[in-house]
């Protein structure tokens, strides 16, 4: 099964579509009961700091091949039939879509383990740096706490 995976991995400044990777996803699929997608956007605040825009810059040709191998790892947990991975890089402002992480399974449970599983590696492994710029000036960001924490819960399973 999980060589059978149909996986499309886009790192992109355009914008995307969010009803077009949807529909995308599904498309010619009458085999999977469940659909789950994640889109992260954009905030205006950020550790109780305004963010008037965000700067992401990424390495061409490895974060293609981080994401693609995180998918990789999440097909051959779970039955997953499709899984469509979609991040942008560029100038971005509050309320901008930044990722787009869509995945269908037969089935409910695998779908939501797999799409989070992609989410929670691509934002701790991904090769991707953030820029927040705002009233008091820019500043990169660094990875959280929290990130890693919720990366751990895939680590005994």
């Amino acid at each position: 099964m999980a060589n059978e995976t149909m996986r499309v991995i886009r790192v992109q400044a355009e914008a995307f579509n969010i009803q077009q990777e949807y529909d995308a996803l599904c498309a010619g699929n009458r085999n999977d009961g469940a659909v789950v997608f994640f889109v992260g956007r954009v905030r205006d605040m950020n550790n109780d700091e305004a963010v008037t825009s965000l700067h992401l810059e990424h390495y061409p040709g490895m974060t293609e091949k981080t994401l693609a191998s995180i998918a990789q790892r999440a097909a051959q947990r779970w039955p997953l039939s499709r899984i469509r991975v979609v991040h942008r890089y560029g100038d971005l402002y509050p309320a901008d879509d930044i990722v787009f992480v869509g995945v269908s399974s037969p089935h409910r449970q695998a779908a939501f383990d797999g799409a989070s599983f992609i989410m929670d590696h691509l934002k701790t492994e991904a090769t991707f740096w953030k820029k927040e710029k705002g009233p008091k000036g820019s500043h990169w960001v660094e990875s959280r706490d929290s990130d890693q924490q919720r990366l751990a819960r895939w680590q005994d399973d």
